[in-house]
């Protein structure tokens, strides 16, 4: 007998594709379920067997649903535009287009040899034209957008612009840029065109602005916060330094409520929900001015603490804000300026974890304090960021550990300003009933009046308000890129322009060079062919640039979160070509019910998508405000590492107990030369690397041991595993629920290939349990014992329980006992063993479809209904007594357990077992206990 995985599973995979088994119907009488997971990258690795795990879980849950009478949506796509794919470029010359589409059908092969109920009739690429079409047309109406915090929502632009029209901008309450100035209804209507053009960009949801990025000159690009690791790009480990350019920003930063609040309606794990809160973080407070001795420039503060501002002894500015240059005297010009160099090639991220290091410098100015006007010194340093609330803290030392540990380093005075608390404590907490003393009108107060009564008295003096700040700053949207989403945007006059929605899209044009030009320019700018005639709407040759009808397009692309902000909706409807997705998809859809994906997106993807999906509800584009129902954070699998040891500056390796008493370098080695009593092929290795062919090995008993650490799954650690080799030696059934039977969903677990036989044998039995010797099927149709629908009826109701909680590990336990059991009890009942099938579908689908055709069934097990739980088929009709002779148990005896204490002495006395134990003798006396214990008393 013979369970033949790879023929069956090839079978059913053609069987899926050529019938479309797992197509979605976007007008269904069924309730409607939409299953999603986190848009994948396809790299050139491809897949490694960390890659499916979120993937076969959220198959799992779909394959459920659809069982359950569901219409479920399960689609996948790529998110395929990039920077590895443009670096690869820059290497090789080979377009970014053609890895790309290598990558896509590598990733494609490996998925469909899964088994994944996809329906790939949806597929998505966002660097296809047809896609971001409506990427670029979610852009134009951003730009056409401006929000309104009166109403909470964004609006057109035009109906600002009637709004400045018929009142000026004095009434408006709106987000925009920091230096708006007022107008008047007459000064509006006498702005020229271009004058109006640029007060409406200082409104608009998305907007060119000079801003601080992370800036990469290896790479030629600005990244991401999320890009930078440990202050060097995530791709390439190459240098960032903090530089200001103008950039596309994306005003997210005025859904910064709506963001937090919205948090309480979704089903998220408490620890996700809380990472997006600490980003957008939310602080109370006031805007403090502070005026500059001798100028006309002012620095306006956001302060949590309005009330600590009699304890000032100093302000901090961080090195990037624009007054630094402005106020910095002559005598300390050089040092500022060294210490601003020094600081931009130091990420934020970096800045912010560092609390040890104490570093600064005096500008030479003064501030003047608002209410005791005394001299306030003005320092920089880079624990202050400039994006951050105003890039300035007004420094009370007394109030604040990092202030304190600034003034103590740089012998600056401190100030006590409240009672009985010691200032060399750690930083001030300012709980409630702490009194604030020596502090002019404060003196004596509490701390919440005391918040009060000082934002009360800068209000009077025209030197402050009551502010709530958010830690959440606008987006940078542009990237130094070629392979992204070009903008729909040329320039007259240096202004931006849209282009129509009817011209779109703006095509990806063809370059000679994937770097920056040579004066700097993104890639774009080696374009020859990219300027916008108005007159034909089409792209033209450069050279036709006449400033009159044909100008120059925008040469930065969009980042790549732009494609994967609504990627979900246009699987919804992904062959409109007359909108992102019709009306009746959206309304039949709504949004995604399950996201599966990695914790690394918590911010980033999450937030921006929220906020995108937002904005297109208030235009009136979608009918939900939220993205995603729930959301689950799959765990990673992590690798089993191999380590040769290599004596230091010699090419001799010696084996790992040996290693211990050497200076020795640990080596990656490749898993796959390393056997699983943990020893290296000494050949397979030499020809390995080319550096290793001449090496020597010092082994132990002849044999080289390596050494094991469980590490991340990487091509860099040689510890990544190929699922292709798991399905061709095992089947993708195995490896399917072998993923899930490591451990909970949420949790990292590592990787053990020598385990999975385990899960192997266990489908050899399953299959077993339906066919004999000869691979002939053996279910007959006649009637199951009580204790194998016991069995199945307790396996429906744990499995059932499992995948509603998302607890797959235990399901395949379950299942384990469950052929464990029918097997001993030699059941082959169609009552029994199809309802089985059917169960274990949405973990093992390839062999469950094979199983249900042999059982006669002529359409696919996924169109089966779920099996129904029956509790009668629990219920205990008899009991196994312990049968004890005078308080020794000696054998057990199945009796029902409505019998009575008469009718089970009787019985017992009359058995076989118990005439042997007494042999003759009559008992003196027979305890019976109903539904526990008989003790028969000699």
């Amino acid at each position: 007998m013979r369970y033949n995985f790879n023929q069956i599973e090839k079978k059913w995979q053609e069987y899926w594709a050529k019938n479309q088994t797992f197509k979605a119907e976007n007008n269904s009488e069924k309730p409607k379920y939409y299953v999603l997971d986190m848009f994948p990258y396809p790299s050139g690795a491809g897949l490694h067997v960390g890659h499916p795990l979120g993937y076969i879980a959220s198959d799992i849950y779909a394959r459920y649903k659809r069982h359950k009478g569901f219409n479920v949506l399960h689609p996948q796509g790529y998110d395929s535009f990039g920077l590895p794919a443009e670096q690869y470029a820059i290497q090789t010359g080979q377009h970014p287009a053609l890895t790309t589409e290598a990558n896509i059908n590598r990733y494609r092969e490996q998925l469909d040899q899964i088994g994944f109920s996809f329906d790939w009739s949806r597929e998505v690429r966002t660097s296809e034209p047809d896609y971001y079409k409506w990427t670029q047309w979610i852009f134009i109406q951003l730009f056409d957008s401006w929000y309104d915090f009166e109403s909470e929502k964004a609006r057109p632009i035009s109906e600002l612009e009637e709004i400045f029209a018929a009142e000026g901008n004095s009434g408006v309450n709106a987000a925009c840029d920091d230096d708006v100035e007022q107008f008047t209804v007459t000064q509006w209507n006498n702005f020229s065109s271009e004058e109006k053009q640029k007060q409406l960009l200082k409104y608009r949801l998305t907007y060119l602005a000079e801003t601080e990025v992370n800036w990469c000159p290896q790479l030629g690009t600005v990244l991401a916060n999320d890009e930078i690791v440990n202050g060097v790009s995530e791709r390439g480990g190459y240098p960032v330094i903090r530089k200001k350019m103008t950039q596309w920003s994306m005003r997210i930063s005025a859904f910064a409520e709506r963001l937090l609040q919205g948090l309480n309606e979704l089903d998220w794990t408490e620890s996700l929900k809380e990472s997006q809160r600490n980003w957008i973080g939310k602080s109370v407070g006031a805007l403090v001015e502070f005026k500059v001795q001798g100028s006309e420039f002012k620095v306006p503060v956001f302060t949590t603490r309005p009330d600590t501002i009699f304890g000032v002894t100093f302000m901090t500015l961080a090195p990037e804000h624009e007054l630094v240059e402005k106020i910095t005297t002559p005598e300390h010009k050089s040092e500022v300026e060294a210490y601003v160099q020094a600081t931009a090639k130091r990420s934020e991220r970096e800045r912010m974890a560092d609390v040890k290091t104490i570093s600064g410098v005096f500008t030479g100015a003064y501030a003047e304090h608002p209410f005791t006007k005394e001299p306030v010194p003005i320092w920089i340093g880079d624990y202050v960021l400039a994006g951050y609330g105003t890039g300035a803290v007004m420094a009370v030392p007394c109030g604040d550990q990092r202030d304190y540990e600034f003034a103590k380093h740089f012998d600056l005075p401190i100030r006590n300003i409240f009672e009985n608390v010691d200032i060399s404590e750690e930083a001030y907490s300012g709980k409630e009933g702490t009194v604030i003393a020596n502090s002019d009108f404060l003196d004596g107060l509490e701390y919440k009046a005391a918040l009060q009564k000082a934002i009360l008295e800068l209000e009077k003096i025209g030197q402050g308000k009551g502010k709530t700040n958010y830690r959440l700053r606008d987006a940078v949207f542009s990237r130094q890129r070629y392979w992204g989403e070009p903008f729909p945007v040329y320039y007259v006059e240096g202004l931006p322009q849209m282009i129509e929605k009817e011209h779109l899209p703006l095509r990806l044009p063809e370059v000679e060079k994937y770097l920056p030009t040579e004066t700097g320019e993104p890639p774009l700018g080696n374009a020859t062919d990219w300027a916008w005639d108005t007159e034909k709407n089409e792209v033209v040759e450069n050279s036709k640039i006449d400033h009159k009808t044909v100008f120059p397009l925008e040469l930065n692309t969009m980042p790549g979160w732009a494609g994967s902000s609504w990627y979900l909706f246009r699987y919804m409807d992904p062959q409109n070509e007359e909108r992102f997705a019709s009306e009746e998809a959206l309304e039949y859809w709504e949004n995604v019910d399950l996201y599966i994906g990695g914790s690394e997106h918590a911010t980033g993807h999450l937030l921006y998508s929220r906020f995108w999906t937002k904005f297109l509800k208030d235009r009136g584009f979608l009918p939900v405000e939220e993205p995603f129902k729930k959301l689950i954070n799959q765990g990673m699998i992590l690798g089993t590492s191999a380590f040769v040891y290599r004596l230091e500056g010699e090419n001799k390796f010696v084996s790992k107990k040996l290693s211990e008493a050497h200076n020795v370098q640990p080596i990656h080695a490749d898993v796959s030369l390393v056997n699983a009593s943990d020893e290296l092929d000494i050949e397979g290795f030499k020809k390995w690397r080319p550096e290793f062919a001449d090496a020597e090995f010092v082994t132990e008993d002849g044999k080289y041991i390596v050494g094991r650490e469980v590490e991340k799954m990487s091509k860099s650690k040689y510890n990544v595993v190929n699922p292709d080799d798991i399905c061709e030696n095992y089947g993708a059934d195995t490896l399917r629920m072998y993923e899930m039977f490591l451990g909970p969903l949420e949790q990292a677990k590592p990787w053990n290939t020598a385990g999975i036989t385990g899960v192997h044998n266990f489908l050899k039995k399953l299959w077993k349990l339906y066919h004999d010797e000869d691979n002939k099927i053996i279910v007959s149709d006649g009637k199951a014992s009580a204790d194998s629908l016991k069995t199945l009826h307790k396996t429906i109701k744990k499995v059932t329980e499992d995948i509603e909680s998302f607890s797959f590990n235990t399901s395949v336990s379950t299942f384990m006992i469950c052929v464990n059991e029918l097997s001993a009890q030699k059941c082959h009942f169609r009552e029994v063993v199809e309802p089985l099938a059917i169960l274990i579908a949405p973990y093992a689908p390839h062999i469950s479809e094979e199983l249900w055709e042999k059982l006669g069934h002529d359409t696919s097990v996924t169109t089966a209904a779920y099996p129904v739980y029956e509790e009668k088929f629990l219920v205990e009709s008899t009991k196994e007594y312990p049968i004890s002779f005078n308080g020794k148990m000696r054998f057990t005896l199945e009796l029902p357990l409505d019998m009575s204490k008469d009718e089970i002495e009787k019985t017992v006395l009359a058995h076989e077992k118990t005439q042997q134990q007494l042999d003759g003798r009559v008992p003196k006396k027979v305890i019976v206990v109903p539904g526990k214990i008989v003790n028969i008393v000699g």
